[in-house]
């Protein structure tokens, strides 16, 4: 990253943590309005939010209003149902894909078990409807009501993709002969990552502001443009870097068998048969739950104790048969063997070129409607937003 980048990069982050602290205390207050009562409720329900983020949504909302003439009260409160949608979609992802790690810790799951941890996530989708019904005064019913079908329609969306994925995973497809594997991965990311990351809050922004529709459509193409570029450069830094910078499992994709764009191109530009059966093979299988590792440490102990004579074979045969065969989940070295082919196929430079294509059109995009923006902080984070999805990449 060039000079110019880090000083990009570095306002950014200014402005995300000023989104961040206004937003998390739009979320105190509801929290400690609405979540009371219940024990431990209240703590569940700021955990996720409380972990380190970049608050990228909320702040791309308020900024959008702001470019377009509005202040930061009359989008606050949209901008913190935004960060609550968020943050429960994440405690849904993760029991979903069995992930492990969310922003540097432990997932919900993981913490509290998985009725829980669903319980908190369905607390958040209520809790984000407080401030949409605020929006009735402070933004008027008309636009009130155009807010709360954005955020309806978000979650209708989102709720598309993560079964289109799902059903991906569950079938284990990776061809997708009516479209092809780049535009189904697309189809896929618009719905379950880019409509309430980047195209929902600039709508919002947009309908607080009162944009002309104009406006409003250029950029929520810049914001689909905006947010295939991010996931895609999410799909290579969970190859790329080291799960404590990075914030989840590194590798995670590839143990949850999620179809990257990285994953189908490496597939679809295998030419031996033989490997690519095998590596379809390999996503067919779950991840190792923490059931099935303790059952096979269990199987382990009881081959050592047989192999050393210290149970005799009968009572290995019952211990066997007691235990079970257990599931055939993935390896570590299944893993490996995927990111081998990833690889070899090069397919990580050729997603990194997708990328920086999208953020090329969003950046051509937002040249074009600048002279609609008001000048400042809110315009250039716009900008700046494109180069940090660029520079993220490098």
């Amino acid at each position: 990253m060039d000079e110019r980048g880090v000083d990009r990069f570095a306002a950014l982050q200014l402005r995300c943590a000023a989104g961040r602290e206004a937003v998390l205390g739009e979320i105190h207050r509801f929290v400690a309005a609405r979540a009371t009562g219940v024990a431990d409720l209240g703590a569940m329900l700021l955990d996720y939010p409380l972990r380190p983020a970049k608050a990228l949504r909320p702040t791309l909302c308020l900024s959008v209003a702001a470019a377009l003439g509005a202040g930061e009260a009359a989008a606050l409160p949209s901008a913190a149902a935004l960060e609550l949608l968020h943050n429960a979609f994440l405690i849904h992802d993760d029991v979903e894909d069995a992930s492990r790690e969310r922003r540097g810790g432990p997932t919900l799951h993981e913490l509290h078990g998985i009725p829980t941890a669903v319980n908190v996530a369905d607390g958040m989708f209520a809790l984000s409807l407080y401030p949409l019904l605020e929006n009735c005064e402070l933004l008027g019913v008309g636009p009130a009501l155009a807010v709360l079908e954005t955020i309806a329609d978000t979650v209708r969306i989102t709720v598309e993709g993560q079964a289109l994925e799902l059903a991906w995973i569950r079938d284990n497809c990776w061809s997708f002969a009516d479209q092809g594997y780049r535009s189904a991965y697309f189809d896929l990311v618009l719905r379950k990552t880019a409509h309430y990351s980047f195209v929902a809050p600039v709508t919002i922004g947009c309908l607080v502001a009162g944009a002309p529709s104009t406006v409003r459509d250029a950029l929520e193409r810049y914001a689909r443009h905006v947010g295939v570029a991010f996931q895609i450069t999410d799909d290579i830094l969970n190859l790329e870097i080291d799960g404590g910078a990075y914030g989840k499992e590194r590798e995670g994709d590839l143990w949850e068998g999620k179809r990257t764009l990285i994953l189908l191109h490496a597939i679809a530009h295998e030419a031996d048969e033989v490997t690519r059966t095998r590596a379809l093979e390999i996503l067919a299988r779950p991840r190792p739950s923490v059931a099935d590792e303790r059952l096979r440490g269990l199987s382990a102990t009881v081959e050592r104790l047989h192999d050393t004579g210290r149970i005799d074979a009968d009572a290995y045969a019952a211990l066997t048969a007691a235990i079970g065969p257990g599931r055939a989940s993935k390896s570590t070295a299944d893993v490996a063997e995927l990111r081998a082919l990833i690889d070899r196929r090069g397919s990580i430079a050729a997603a990194r070129s997708v990328a920086v294509g999208e953020c090329e059109a969003a950046a051509d995009i937002l040249r074009r409607v600048e002279p609609s923006l008001c000048e400042g902080a809110a315009r250039r984070f716009l900008h700046d937003l494109v180069h940090y999805v660029i520079d993220r990449l490098k």
